[in-house]
């Protein structure tokens, strides 16, 4: 491997000789939580499945490493000359750790993606928040793969990453969110109520050759009148991308529907639209797709 660094203090390692940059990739986050070895085989085989290029990103936050500014002030005035500078070397160390170990797992992981076969991976580092991060990169993006939890939550089995809503909704390219050890799918929900979300996840699941040959289960919550309509024009559009699809109408509250049914047809991975409300709604009543990234036992590919 080759190692580049670019002026903006982010590092390049290319792991072949023809660079992803001209093509959108499959990118996968690493951070050495829980779900960064389910984050990176479900990469791999959606970079096998689509001959997309993967990318791997270890993003090191500028808070993870304390600023010497930050550390005068705590010190105070005077004589403590000696123990700043103690301070200054402790930090600068460090942060080299930090790069090292990141460097680490973005070798492992290109490892583990070369025995799915993955022909072509590259694996960069980078230090802005991992929203600013994904948002620089967002034009290169074709998938986005990231675990539900980070490292921050690594003591947990519970709740959402600290950055998970922040860059679901910032990025509009789709985002599939790992909340368990990595098992190829069979069967796909795609949760459908005609937002613009949603229309999006549709043609992903007509047009990508990731869902080849796999079993589609249809589903819209909500009364009949509603449900019939939306329904009938998704199985047809499916019909026609020659995937096998079974469409039902659930009844009940929508993230308690979807989860039953997930659980009860053995759905391997759900595919709706993201947030197709706005911040105050959200806020007031609820987000349904964070109710869902809570409650699912199964990844979610999330459009916007």
């Amino acid at each position: 491997m080759t190692v580049k660094s670019n002026d903006n203090n982010n590092t390049e390692v290319n792991g072949s000789s023809r660079s992803a940059r001209d093509e959108a990739v499959v990118l996968a986050c690493i951070d050495g939580s829980h779900y960064t070895g389910a984050v990176c085989d479900y990469a791999a085989w959606i970079s096998v499945a689509t001959g997309a290029p993967l990318k791997l990103l270890h993003n090191i936050e500028r808070g993870n490493v304390p600023a010497v500014a930050d550390l005068t002030g705590s010190i105070g005035l005077g004589s403590q000359e000696e123990l700043l500078e103690e301070l200054t070397a402790l930090e600068q160390q460090r942060a080299r750790l930090m790069v090292q170990q990141g460097k680490l797992m973005l070798q492992a992981a290109s490892e583990r993606a070369g025995q799915y076969g993955v022909q072509e991976v590259t694996s960069c580092q980078r230090h802005d928040s991992l929203s600013e991060s994904l948002i620089e990169l967002e034009d290169h993006i074709r998938v986005l793969v990231l675990g539900i939890r980070g490292e921050e939550h690594s003591g947990t089995e519970q709740g959402l990453g600290t950055h998970l809503e922040t860059v679901v909704r910032s990025l509009h390219k789709p985002i599939l969110v790992v909340n368990k050890e990595f098992r190829s799918p069979r069967r796909i929900m795609l949760a459908y109520d005609g937002s613009e979300g949603a229309r999006k996840a549709l043609a992903m699941v007509c047009e990508s050759p990731l869902f080849r040959g796999l079993s589609c289960h249809l589903v819209h919550v909500g009364p009949a009148e509603t449900a019939e309509g939306l329904l009938a024009e998704a199985s047809m559009q499916l019909d026609q991308a020659g995937l096998e699809v079974n469409a039902s109408r659930l009844d009940g509250r929508t993230v308690a529907a979807l989860t039953a049914y997930q659980a009860e047809h053995k759905i391997d991975l759900t595919v709706m639209g993201a947030f197709s409300h706005n911040r105050l709604r959200d806020l007031l009543l609820g987000s349904i797709t964070a109710k869902m990234l809570l409650s699912t036992q199964q990844p979610l590919l999330l459009l916007r």
